[in-house]
């Protein structure tokens, strides 16, 4: 299926929905971010049931910001539209395998119980 350019209008559709969306936060000026682009590239093709966004800080650069963006490549990860993962840095393919299963595996009745405490302790 390949990567999905993501923008200020189409990003919260993309991450909100069902399923599980990797968002690939980079830059073109970005060297960790070039080398890590065809590993994650590679994985797209392999997990066409996953969404791959990719996110050009340079050109959203407001939403970079509001996704509190600090240094790139940064993937993060969705499923059912809470974020599950985040983490800056260039992964290794077996790396980012990793993290897909790891997401995959997710007991998503447990992830929204501890995101709902949280939230009601946050308040």
């Amino acid at each position: 299926m390949g990567t999905t350019t993501l923008t200020a209008q189409n990003f919260q559709q993309t991450v909100s929905g069902k399923g599980i969306v990797f968002v690939d936060f980079w830059a073109s000026w970005c060297g960790p971010c070039l080398r890590f682009a065809p590993t994650y590239d590679k994985a797209a093709e392999l997990n066409p049931d996953i969404v791959f966004g990719k996110v050009d800080t340079e050109a959203e650069r407001a939403l970079a910001a509001a996704a509190g963006i600090s240094s790139i490549p940064t993937l993060m990860a969705f499923r059912d539209g809470i974020l599950v993962f985040s983490q800056p840095g260039a992964l290794p393919p077996q790396a980012l395998n990793q993290v897909i299963a790891s997401v995959r595996a997710l007991d998503m009745d447990k992830v929204r119980a501890t995101a709902t405490s949280s939230k009601a302790s946050a308040h």
